[in-house]
């Protein structure tokens, strides 16, 4: 996972030298960091939290930001749609490192250029037969 992860920050323009954090918590834990974040109730799949933006952006140099993603959700969400935990995995990091590099989906036009940038970064690792 790791070189994947290396993969994509490079193929999005990223510095040889960026790292992220990765953390994999439990539902209970995803709800109350969704809650507090963003004011939404309920586990969600995968949070980003930049350290590009705010106060003090960029305060640990190369750090890109954080990645939080949900395993009991990965494993849910992998049985929906057809996929190996491995691969939600690599999924929601995509998602959650786009989110990192200014992708959004605030609004319908970027929810379809974020998917489908997802979606092409995910097939570059999984043929476009093990995914739905």
């Amino acid at each position: 996972m790791i070189r994947k992860t290396s993969q994509v920050l490079e193929d999005l323009g990223c510095s040889p030298t960026t790292s992220l954090s990765i953390a994999f918590v439990d539902s209970e834990e995803m709800a109350e960091l969704n809650l507090k974040y963003r004011g939404k109730e309920g586990p969600t799949n995968v949070l980003s939290f930049s350290q590009q933006e705010g106060e003090s952006p960029g305060t640990q140099q190369g750090l890109l930001g954080d990645v939080v993603i949900c395993a009991e959700r990965v494993r849910e969400d992998a049985l929906k749609l057809g996929y190996t935990e491995e691969e939600m995995v690599l999924y929601l990091l995509i998602h959650g490192i786009l989110h990192l590099t200014g992708y959004d989906h605030a609004d319908p036009d970027e929810a379809v250029a974020m998917q489908e940038k997802v979606d092409l970064i995910f097939q570059r690792f999984y043929s476009s037969e093990t995914t739905t």
